[in-house]
């Protein structure tokens, strides 16, 4: 089966908690590939997939988080973007990795370290 496109309308009463829920409800479903957040007051949950139970999927947000309307379902299209290569880009500026952190290049030489030995005697005196 081709992917489709699912885009439902949750309402929200609390909106950071309500929309981490539907969030995660609509990831965990069977056959979803991607979810992203539309509209103006990102209170619709767009879902991407194959084989979506749209149904089963509207009924437990209505469940878990609130009013839930679906807007549309439908085939997926992928969005073609132009891509243009600019020339005159300036080279960017290369960064060197020391294990996991990154620091850019430095032109200072480091202080030389010095070790001294303690001072003893007799070196094959020992401790009463």
């Amino acid at each position: 089966m081709a992917k489709q496109k699912v885009v439902i309308r949750v309402t929200m009463c609390c909106p950071d908690k309500s929309r981490v829920k539907a969030m995660k409800i609509a990831a965990t479903t069977y056959g979803v590939q991607s979810v992203a957040l539309k509209g103006d007051d990102k209170d619709q949950i767009e879902v991407i997939g194959e084989d979506i139970d749209t149904v089963e999927l509207a009924k437990c947000l209505r469940k878990h988080v609130g009013h839930t309307d679906l807007v549309s379902v439908g085939p997926f299209k992928e969005e073609k973007k132009d891509e243009k290569k600019d020339d005159d880009k300036k080279d960017p500026v290369p960064i060197y990795y020391y294990g996991s952190y990154s620091y850019p290049p430095c032109n200072y030489v480091p202080a030389p370290c010095y070790y001294e030995e303690p001072y003893c005697r007799d070196p094959s005196c020992s401790i009463m």
